[in-house]
């Protein structure tokens, strides 16, 4: 693969939510899809550019061990799935307890059933 290919696929830091206030500004302001392994919030966001996504799993999904593979999950079904998204939208995934348990592939059918949902991909 060439190093041009590769920068279509990567998922820099400036494609993710970080700051507190962002994620409170998605989780209060936007609109929220619930699933079984997680929740889905958006925002649209005039003239951000590509969209943003921030994850958040808690304690309650188990120890730290648990929690980073849960996000690290997470994180690769948007990056495998960024292109398919649509511009100007702030997106923060919330695993539920159950994302855990669950196998990559259910987390991403489910991702994807959830962003169809809520209007988030330009297929």
């Amino acid at each position: 693969m060439e190093v041009r290919e590769a920068r279509l696929f990567s998922f820099p830091k400036t494609r993710r939510l970080w700051r507190t206030l962002d994620f409170d500004r998605v989780k209060e302001a936007g609109h929220a899809e619930r699933g079984r392994f997680m929740v889905l919030a958006t925002l649209a966001v005039q003239n951000s550019g590509a969209s943003r996504a921030g994850f958040i799993t808690s304690g309650r999904l188990g120890g730290a061990v648990v929690r980073n593979r849960v996000r690290r999950r997470l994180r690769e079904i948007v990056r495998k799935h960024q292109h398919d998204l649509r511009d100007d939208f702030w997106i923060v995934v919330i695993a539920k307890p159950g994302a855990s348990k669950a196998s990559y592939r259910a987390l991403e059918d489910e991702w994807l059933r959830l962003a169809k949902r809520a209007s988030i991909l330009a297929l």
